[in-house]
């Protein structure tokens, strides 16, 4: 992979010129009191590096005769070593990680401005770390008053999510390979969970079901807090709570996948947990579903994420015409955005390194993103019925036998050449599937 990691970088240094690019690592997150979180590397830093370590900097500076690659990071301490585990240190960052320098993290102040005093624009992005962004403009400010005798040094900060996110949008093969294991093992968890379920278990229990599989098969866990919501939980989006016990007449949706060397699967599946979808259940879920497969065909290069957009919302607004759960002319409906009562949310998000992955899906107000070979979207339309769903001004009054459904259908899906892949066909979708 290192040959990987190189590529991108010098990918990066192409675009930004005569700038240097610098990138902090992520933080370690603190649990509770004293306990941390597993420690998860910042994704534009290891999108670059494949490094794994807290407290480290990645600078990269074309425009150096020497060094192009540079990596701060801790240095080898045996002491500190013994309670929380090995470090790469100063030689390792050079030798298994490519760096053409490599100094301690203590010595970012006084190495730094060496890397900078001959570039003309410092790429950064301005995250959440406040002390580390005031280390960067306090550099910047030093070197700007410098300008008018030295006649070089960077005039400005320019953002390097603009010119780094999209290139993670386009997915190498090396990415792809990572993102159809993900794709595999989540499969096979969504499956198990299916044949797993049955009335009177516990939201959590399936919950557990699903991830023993992610890491009895090599996953680091789950992609993000895994959603078992029965009956009208299902309503709440990001439901996470997973402690009720499921029921006979219950559709339970699972919203779940995993994260295998950094990369992220994202599948969700509805079903009835006794076997058989009520009239109601069905009807709505044959809605969701060709609006999701009808979705899908749209998703090919030359097309916009708008479009993939667009034709769910249609599907779904004709189908709520067609039940009496909206009443009115379709265009006018759908310019007027009545559908969002029940399918508040988009169609889909860019998938890899993070859940919702870097990268923008239009430039200005009009103008969407083309889709092209090597993107990866969800494409995950939903219908909820809260049982205290309120209709739209003007619309139809909701028949109780519809409220407490809850309904989503996701794939991930890669842009081919010729149109689409369906990263999770392994997970079965149709009516008969789902039920048992």
């Amino acid at each position: 992979m290192q040959a990987e990691y190189s590529q991108r970088r010098e990918q990066l240094m192409a675009k930004i010129g005569n700038g240097t690019a610098i990138f902090r690592s992520a933080p370690v997150a603190v649990m509770h009191n004293d306990v941390e979180y597993n420690f998860r590397q910042d994704s534009d830093f290891f999108y670059l590096t494949g490094f794994n370590e807290p407290q480290a900097v990645a600078v990269l500076a074309p425009h150096h005769k020497e060094h192009k690659f540079i990596l701060f990071v801790q240095p080898k301490e045996r002491e500190k070593e013994i309670w929380r585990g090995y470090r790469v240190g100063v030689e390792g960052a050079k030798e298994f990680f490519g760096a053409d320098e490599a100094y301690p993290i203590t010595e970012l102040d006084e190495k730094l401005p060496q890397y900078l005093e001959k570039a003309d624009q410092i790429y950064y992005h301005v995250g959440r770390d406040r002390t580390f962004n005031d280390t960067i403009i306090k550099h910047w400010q030093r070197l700007l008053a410098g300008y008018p005798k030295r006649g070089t040094g960077p005039i400005a900060i320019a953002d390097t999510s603009l010119i780094l996110h999209p290139l993670r949008q386009v997915k190498t093969p090396a990415e792809l390979g990572l993102m159809r294991k993900a794709a595999t093992i989540s499969a096979e968890a969504h499956n198990h969970a299916r044949e797993f379920t049955q009335p009177g278990r516990y939201e959590y229990e399936i919950q557990a079901e699903l991830e023993h599989i992610f890491r009895l098969r090599g996953a680091m866990g789950p992609a993000y807090p895994s959603i078992v919501a029965s009956g009208a939980n299902a309503c709440i989006l990001h439901y996470i709570e997973n402690n009720c016990q499921v029921k006979d007449q219950d559709l339970l949706l699972i919203d779940a996948g995993c994260a295998y060397d950094y990369y992220n699967a994202d599948i969700t599946r509805t079903f009835p947990v006794g076997g058989k979808f009520t009239p109601e259940q069905k009807t709505i879920y044959e809605l969701v579903l060709e609006a999701q497969l009808s979705a899908i065909a749209e998703v090919k290069p030359g097309n916009t994420y708008k479009d993939v957009h667009s034709i769910a919302v249609r599907v779904i607004t004709e189908g709520l015409v067609e039940l009496g759960l909206l009443a009115g002319e379709i265009d006018k409906l759908i310019e007027e955005e009545k559908h969002r009562a029940f399918f508040m949310h988009g169609t889909g998000h860019w998938l890899g390194l993070d859940v919702h992955d870097a990268g923008v899906y239009k430039h200005g107000e009009e103008t969407w993103y083309t889709l092209q070979p090597g993107n990866v979207i969800t494409v995950e339309p939903g219908i909820y019925i809260g049982l205290d769903l309120q209709p739209a001004e003007g619309q139809p009054d909701i028949d109780p036998r519809w409220r407490g459904i809850g309904i989503r259908i996701e794939d991930d899906v890669l842009v081919t050449a010729e149109g689409n892949e369906v990263l999770t066909a392994a997970v079965p979708k149709s009516v008969q599937e789902m039920e048992h």
